[in-house]
C-alpha cells in the first residue's frame, strides 16, 4: 500500500491520484474530539469506505480514533500521498514546509485566515506558495473544505454534510469557490437521486485553482460532466483552456455565477463601465468559451442529465405536455419570460394521433388533462411530439399521479427517453420523491420547480460552441500603437485618428478653439453646413451632456456664437476644474437608430466589446450584449440580432431596414483594439453611433477613449 517516493507514477497522473485517490492521508492538526472540526475529516474518511492509511499528526496524542498519531510529518515513517492541513493560520507556513520536504505529493489546507481576510493573509498565502514549489508539492487552497470522491470513497473533508448515511456514486463532477455549498449541493441532489463523481472546495486558489482543477476532470473518466459554482475568474487562459478541451471530450461545463447585481459590479468612465461591469464580462467570457451558464442554483444540480451527450442546439424551440393545466401553464409562463419559444405539435401531428384516437390541439400547451394519466394516451403523444420537426425539445409536465402512481406518466417517460435522439426533461408538480428517483436514475433530467425547468431550457438553447477569435491579417497601424501605447488622456485629435484608422465613419467636425466664443466671424466653419452640434472638448469630462457641454441644432453663425458662450459659462460653473481644450463643431446627422459601442479591458476576463442601444439613457436601459473581443464580423451581426432595442433596424415590424452589415464591421473594427500590444487603453466608446438606412454606413458623432494613467 505504501510505495517508495521512487516508484510514483508521472507528474500528470500522480497529481490525479494523489488528489482524489491517494492511497495514503496525513491529517495535520487532528483532534480526538468528536465536536471539533478537525475531527471530521478522519471519522467521515473512514464513514465512507476509505480503504489507505490514515496517519493522523497530532503532538499531544499517541493514537486518535484507533489510528497511531505522529508528533509531525517528518516523524510518519512511510510515503504520504496527501496532507490534510487544519492549524491555525500562523502554523501553516512551517507545515507545508515539513510537507514539502517530505515530498507529500499535494496539501490541501482547511485553514482559514489567508488572502480573504487582507494584506497580512495575502502575504502568509504566498509564503506557504514558495515553500511549496521548492520541491514541487501542489497545494489545494487555503480556506478549503476539501475533496470528496464517491467512486473510490475518499471523503477527504471537513463539511457536515458528509454525515449523510451514505455516499452515492454518480458521474457529474463540481468544482466550487464556496466550500459550504459543496454540502449544500451534496443533501439536495442525493435527496432527489441526483449523484455526484467528485466535488472539489478550491478555496482561494493560491496554486490549483478552477481551470486545472477542470482539467483533471476533463481527463476523468468517472466524470460526464463538471459543474462550477463560481464568484469570479483568477486565471482566464488556464480557465479558457479547461473549458475548451471539456467541449471537445464532449463533457459539458455548466456554471452558476454568484455575484450578478450591480453591487458586484466595477466603477468605470463610460457608460460601458457602468453598464457591462465584472459580472457581464465573465458572463460572456463563459459563453464565448462554450460553458452553458444557469441563472438558477437549483438547476445547476438539476440540468446535467440534459445535456451529457449532446451538442449546441441552436435557435429552437419547446413542445410542453401536461397532465395539468395548471402546471403546464405555469411552465409556458415560465419559458415566455426567459425568451424561449414554445410551439405546438404541428397539423401532421395532431393528425397522426387522430388517427390513434388521441385527440389533441395544436396549440403551445398540450394539455392532456387527467384522462394524461393513462399510459397509452401519454405515450402516444409524447411520441408524436419527439417525432415532429415543429421542436427541439419535449417538456412533459405531470401532475398528483407522480406521487403515488408512477406508472401513468412517469413510466412512459423513462421508456421513451433511452432511444429519443431530443432532450426530455419532467417537471413534476408535487413532491413526488419516488418518481424523481426513477427519472433520476433513467438519466433523465427532472425539476422541481418551473423556474428551474425554464432557467435549464433557456440554457440549453443560449448554448453554443466556443468562440474562435478571428486571425490577426496584418500589423494595427503605427499611429494606432502610438495613441494606445500613449498616456494620460486622449486628445480628440488622436480620437478621431483611431477612428479613421479602424475605418469608422466620422460625422464631419471642425474643432475650434476656447478664444472662439468670443469671435465676431469663424472661418472654419465654411467647411461644414448648419445645422450644427456644439460639443466641449475636455480630456476631464467623460460625459459632456451632464456637464452642460452638448448644444444641439444650432441653426446659423450668429446662433453657434451665443451657443459657444453659453457653453464656456455653464461647463465652468458645472465643472471649475476641468480643463477646456475648445469646441467640437459637428455637422447634424441623423440616422435609425443610436447605438452604444463600447470597448473594455476587464481585470478578470480581458478584453470585451459591448453592442447596446446609445445614447444619453444607454445606462438607464441596459440594453447590451457582451461578448470576447475581438469579433469576427459575423460574430457582430449575431450580437446585434440579441440587442432587442435594435429591433428596428431588422426590419421589425416592416420599419425601414438599417444598415446592418456596415454596423457590424464597425463592431468588428472597433473590438481589433484588443489586438494592439502594449496597449494601454481600459475603455473605449461610440455613443452615438448613428446607423443609417440599408446601404447608408453608419457614423460615429462621439468617442471616448481612455488610457490607464
Amino acid at each position: 500500500m505504501n510505495k517508495p517516493v521512487s516508484a510514483l507514477p508521472t507528474v500528470a497522473t500522480s497529481l490525479h491520484k494523489a488528489l482524489f485517490a491517494p492511497d495514503s492521508i496525513a491529517l495535520i492538526g487532528a483532534s480526538a474530539d468528536e465536536s471539533k472540526h478537525a475531527s471530521f475529516p478522519q471519522r467521515y474518511l473512514r464513514k465512507h469506505g476509505f480503504a489507505g492509511v490514515i496517519y493522523p499528526v497530532n503532538p499531544g496524542r499517541e493514537e486518535v480514533f484507533g489510528e497511531r498519531a505522529y508528533a509531525s510529518v517528518d516523524k510518519i515513517p512511510h510515503p504520504v500521498d496527501h496532507a490534510f492541513i487544519m492549524l491555525p493560520a500562523r502554523l501553516v507556513p512551517d507545515a507545508v514546509e515539513q510537507c514539502a520536504e517530505r515530498r507529500v505529493q499535494c496539501a490541501t489546507i482547511f485553514s482559514a485566515g489567508f488572502a480573504e481576510i487582507g494584506e497580512e493573509g495575502r502575504r502568509l498565502q504566498e509564503d506557504i506558495l514558495k515553500r511549496a514549489q521548492r520541491t514541487g508539492m501542489r497545494i489545494l487552497g487555503p480556506n478549503c473544505l476539501g475533496i470528496i470522491n464517491s467512486i473510490q470513497h475518499v471523503a477527504l473533508s471537513a463539511n457536515e454534510a458528509l454525515e449523510i448515511p451514505e455516499l452515492l456514486p454518480g458521474r457529474v463532477s463540481l468544482l466550487s469557490q464556496s466550500g459550504s455549498l459543496i454540502g449544500s449541493l451534496l443533501s439536495r441532489a442525493q435527496s432527489r437521486g441526483l449523484r455526484f463523481a467528485k466535488m472539489i472546495s478550491v478555496g482561494n486558489e493560491v496554486d490549483l485553482g478552477v481551470g486545472e482543477l477542470g482539467d483533471l476532470l476533463v481527463d476523468d473518466p468517472d466524470t460526464q460532466a463538471i459543474l462550477l459554482f463560481i464568484e469570479t475568474i483568477r486565471d482566464r487562459e488556464r480557465f479558457a483552456t479547461m473549458a475548451r478541451r471539456a467541449y471537445a471530450a464532449g463533457k459539458p461545463v455548466i456554471a452558476y455565477l454568484l455575484g450578478r447585481s450591480a453591487l458586484g459590479n466595477e466603477l468605470a468612465a463610460s457608460h460601458t463601465g457602468a453598464i457591462a461591469g465584472n459580472s457581464a464580462a465573465v458572463e460572456a467570457f463563459l459563453r464565448d468559451n462554450g460553458v452553458i451558464r444557469v441563472d438558477m442554483f437549483e438547476t445547476l444540480i438539476e440540468i446535467a442529465s440534459m445535456v451529457i451527450g449532446r451538442h449546441p442546439p441552436g435557435p429552437g424551440k419547446v413542445s410542453v405536455m401536461t397532465t395539468t393545466g395548471g402546471g403546464g401553464a405555469l411552465l409556458v409562463d415560465n419559458l415566455g419570460l426567459r425568451g424561449v419559444g414554445v410551439t405546438g405539435p404541428g397539423a401532421a401531428a395532431v393528425a397522426e394521433l387522430a388517427a390513434k384516437g388521441v385527440q389533441i390541439n395544436d396549440s403551445p400547451l398540450v394539455d392532456l388533462t387527467m384522462g394524461g394519466t393513462n399510459p397509452k394516451m401519454f405515450g402516444a403523444t409524447l411520441d408524436g411530439l419527439l417525432s415532429s420537426p415543429e421542436n427541439n425539445a419535449v417538456v412533459t409536465v405531470v401532475g398528483s399521479s407522480s406521487q403515488y402512481r408512477p406508472q401513468g406518466a412517469v413510466v412512459p417517460i423513462i421508456e421513451r427517453a433511452r432511444t429519443a435522439t431530443k432532450p426530455i426533461a419532467a417537471f413534476l408538480t408535487p413532491n413526488a420523491e419516488e418518481s424523481t428517483r426513477m427519472l433520476a436514475d433513467a438519466s433523465i433530467a427532472v425539476f422541481r420547480t418551473p423556474e428551474a425547468c425554464a432557467d435549464a431550457m433557456r440554457a440549453y438553447f443560449e448554448w453554443h460552441p466556443p468562440i474562435d477569435s478571428p486571425k490577426l491579417t496584418q500589423a494595427p497601424a503605427a499611429d494606432l500603437v502610438r495613441v494606445a501605447q500613449g498616456r494620460g488622456p486622449v486628445s480628440a485629435a488622436d480620437s478621431a485618428r483611431v477612428l479613421t484608422l479602424l475605418g469608422i465613419e466620422q460625422a464631419q467636425t471642425v474643432t475650434l478653439g476656447m478664444s472662439a466664443a468670443d469671435q465676431s466671424s469663424i472661418a472654419e466653419l465654411k467647411k461644414i453646413k448648419f445645422p450644427v452640434v456644439v460639443k466641449i472638448i475636455s480630456p476631464d469630462i467623460a460625459h459632456k451632456t451632464e456637464a452642460g457641454g452638448v448644444i444641439l441644432n444650432v441653426a446659423d453663425e450668429q446662433t453657434l456664437l451665443t451657443a459657444l458662450r453659453q457653453m464656456r459659462t455653464t461647463v465652468k460653473q458645472r465643472r471649475p476644474n476641468a480643463k477646456l481644450e475648445g469646441f467640437a463643431v459637428q455637422e447634424m446627422r441623423k440616422g435609425l437608430a443610436e447605438v452604444l459601442l463600447g470597448y473594455r479591458v476587464d481585470s478578470h476576463v480581458g478584453p470585451t466589446i459591448a453592442v447596446g442601444v446609445g445614447g444619453v439613457l444607454a445606462e438607464m436601459y441596459r440594453d447590451v450584449v457582451l461578448s470576447l473581443a475581438p469579433v469576427t464580423v459575423d460574430t457582430a451581426r449575431k450580437m446585434v440580432e440579441k440587442v432587442r432595442g435594435l429591433a428596428p433596424i431588422r426590419g421589425y415590424r416592416n420599419l425601414p431596414l438599417g444598415d446592418v452589415d456596415a454596423l457590424a464591421q464597425a463592431i468588428a473594427a472597433w473590438s481589433s483594439l484588443a489586438r494592439i500590444p502594449g496597449s494601454r487603453i481600459t475603455e473605449a466608446e461610440l455613443n452615438p453611433l448613428l446607423v443609417g438606412g440599408a446601404g447608408e454606413g453608419i457614423a460615429a458623432v462621439d468617442a471616448l477613449i481612455v488610457r490607464q494613467p
